[in-house]
């Protein structure tokens, strides 16, 4: 499972290795108490903190064990958000997408759907995986939505599975296998661009 740093291009939003150059607009897009509710980070309180992270995730790229990709709108060239790969099995052939954030702005538009489109396309036809979960906490009902349309199957929940700055969450798994991502990737590129093909 190659996990070399990619830039995967779509029509409205590209998925580019995150750099510390994005640092500040990540920090403008965190600011926003409704973005990070769900995360395991808080709202940063200076850019500093947010090039931490940057950093952290960098050395994860870095020793192979992780994608973290900045989510960029094309048309304004600004990042608008992150998304990476957790739980790396190779020898199991599975990843989970996860630690997802967008501006809020940019919710209920193409960039959340093409963002998901462009990883799970690189993750079924470039890893080679055979399973990709998705999960998120129990009370992040927009998420369950989101995650569901894009033909995940809901696996269940684990009930109290991780504690989210001080709260023992429910976590809501879904996942798609590579037998379910043709389908899967033929209503998404319908719904993304109006045919089934890539951009």
């Amino acid at each position: 499972m190659d996990l070399a740093p990619v830039v995967l291009r779509g029509r409205w939003l590209t998925l580019e290795p995150i750099e510390e150059r994005y640092a500040p607009d990540l920090f403008e897009v965190m600011q926003d108490e409704e973005v990070c509710r769900y995360l395991v980070w808080s709202p940063p309180r200076k850019v500093e903190e947010t090039l931490a992270l940057v950093r952290e995730a960098r050395e994860l790229m870095a020793r192979r064990q992780s994608i973290v990709f900045a989510q960029v709108w094309n048309e304004t060239g600004r990042c608008v958000g992150s998304t990476r790969l957790l739980d790396v099995q190779p020898a199991d052939r599975r990843v989970e997408i996860g630690a997802t954030f967008l501006a809020r702005p940019l919710w209920r538009t193409p960039a959340n759907t093409e963002s998901k489109y462009l990883f799970l396309c690189h993750c079924f036809e470039k890893l080679g995986c055979v399973r990709v979960a998705l999960k998120t906490d129990g009370r992040n009902v927009r998420a369950q939505e989101a995650i569901a349309r894009l033909g995940a199957s809901r696996e269940g929940v684990l009930r109290r599975h991780m504690s989210i700055k001080g709260f023992q969450r429910d976590t809501v798994y879904y996942s798609i296998l590579d037998t379910e991502w043709p389908e899967a990737k033929r209503r998404l590129a319908e719904r993304l661009y109006g045919r089934a093909r890539e951009p």
